[in-house]
């Protein structure tokens, strides 16, 4: 599954984008989202304000109960307002 960063997120994590294989049991976007805060510190940090996070799967918005299951792309921003 490739994940991409972008804005801070990426800033802190340290990386553009990563492909990654998540765990067994690791079924929805809030899932997903506390293993990989628990990677490193890097994605800790990025990851532990969880209103400051945004999520997009297969490059739809998601919540924390999206399922990922068979999903390609995850991507992970802080929110975007626009003018």
């Amino acid at each position: 599954m490739k994940f991409v960063y972008f804005a801070w997120v990426r800033e802190t994590i340290g990386v553009d984008e990563e492909a990654l294989t998540p765990p067994a049991g690791v079924n929805t976007v809030a899932d997903m989202l506390d293993w990989l805060g628990g990677l490193d510190s890097g994605h800790g940090e990025a990851l532990k304000d969880r209103a400051r996070i945004r999520v997009a799967v297969d490059q739809a918005i998601a919540g924390p109960e999206t399922p990922i299951g068979g999903a390609t792309e995850i991507a992970i921003f802080p929110p975007v307002t626009g003018g």
